[in-house]
């Protein structure tokens, strides 16, 4: 790791403008580990997809798959692939906006409240060159229609989303062959200039499958993350947790048998056990451990973060968490919607080094706020008790 990057933040504070069901924000404190609490339809997952966004630069890839995560779809004709022009469901760009509702210089920003770098999304019109393109890719006159453009660091990205100009409907796009467009473009070379983009995982808050938990083993095995997994193991099932392996036969580039994947050998017992047969709990904190050992200098989100876990793992789960993002440069943010986790991570970031910050979302009509407490603040935000239900 270069001495330079080590321990820097990414985002050290986050400023969100109209993303999602967010009109405006302002966090004025992110740390190593943040933790977001808040009732629910607070904006705590809006916050997670705004943060994934950012460390994108902005791209098409992640803006789609944030669209499919919450089925945000909007339909178009695929008349190359069918000549009956059956109905196809591609991504509606339109949901990332505020409210759905768009106009020409409509902006999405995300980036650091000191003014820093931050992430445009914005509503722009096509140059004139940008506008050739996209008639020959769909074979049509788009003069109608605007565009959809990231900017991050001077760079910038034009994505093949277009929305119809006359439209005044919340979910309303242009009545175009979009489908076919998203695979001519993917056809062409890719030549955006933003800049690189930070690596970045997102965990939902379903428990991570035995494909990818296959992945992120092949990045650790015989190395010291090794331990540090068979380790967090432990914090459930305890010392009958000897070892992990991937069984043999497995080739996680395909489908596989359901029988192959992760196993763990458990004293006392002759044949190894699927991972997955240990209860939700291993699954969780393997699937946590895993990715902050694959992800360096980058972001882990975790969405929910107390599913599968006991309260009694709280502060054990929190503990590791900080000292793994610590070691590897990793920025964490996660959400929950549990005391008991907040507890625990409250008196875990005040018993670590590693810099734990708490954020409380809250949602008034069409404001959000956030507050923010820092460590020394966290053990008398947990012992007074934070509503975060």
């Amino acid at each position: 790791m270069d001495p330079s990057q080590k321990n820097k933040l990414h985002l050290s504070s986050l400023s969100i403008t109209g993303f999602r069901g967010i009109k405006d924000v302002r966090i004025r404190r992110l740390g190593r580990v943040t933790l977001l609490a808040g009732k629910n339809s607070s904006g705590k997952t809006t916050v997670l997809e705004a943060v994934h966004a950012f460390a994108a630069r902005g791209r098409e890839a992640v803006l789609s798959s944030l669209l499919r995560g919450r089925e945000e779809f909007s339909t178009a004709v695929d008349a190359d692939a069918d000549e009956r022009r059956v109905p196809k469901r591609v991504p509606d760009a339109v949901a990332l906006f505020h409210r759905r509702r768009i106009s020409l210089g409509s902006t999405i920003m995300i980036g650091p409240n000191n003014g820093g770098k931050a992430l445009t999304i914005a509503i722009v019109l096509p140059d004139e060159e940008q506008a050739g393109l996209f008639d020959k890719l769909l074979l049509q006159d788009t003069s109608e229609y605007w565009m959809l453009q990231s900017a991050y660091g001077g760079g910038t990205r034009i994505m093949p989303w277009l929305v119809s100009r006359d439209s005044l409907e919340p979910h309303a796009v242009a009545d175009i062959d979009r489908y076919s467009m998203y695979r001519r473009l993917r056809r062409t070379k890719d030549d955006d200039d933003l800049p690189q983009a930070l690596e970045c995982r997102l965990l939902d808050p379903s428990l991570t499958g035995n494909h990818e938990l296959a992945e992120l083993w092949d990045g650790v095995v015989l190395t010291d993350d090794e331990d540090r997994a068979v380790n967090a193991i432990r914090l459930v099932v305890g010392d009958t947790m000897e070892r992990l392996a991937l069984r043999a036969g497995h080739d996680h580039r395909r489908r596989v048998d359901q029988r192959s994947g992760l196993v763990a050998k458990l004293k006392g017992h002759r044949d190894p056990v699927p991972v997955k047969s240990l209860g939700n709990g291993v699954a969780r904190l393997l699937g946590v451990s895993l990715s902050l050992s694959n992800i360096r200098n980058g972001f882990l989100l975790i969405d929910e973060a107390e599913n599968g876990l006991h309260h009694s793992v709280h502060y054990d789960f929190w503990r590791m968490v900080l000292h793994l993002a610590e070691e590897n440069n990793v920025q964490v943010v996660a959400t929950t919607h549990s005391f008991s986790c907040v507890r625990g991570f409250a008196k875990a970031a005040v018993d670590s080094d590693s810099d734990g910050v708490l954020v409380r979302m809250e949602r008034r009509d069409d404001e959000t706020g956030a507050v923010t407490y820092a460590k020394d603040e966290l053990q008398v935000a947990s012992e007074q008790g934070i509503e975060v239900r």
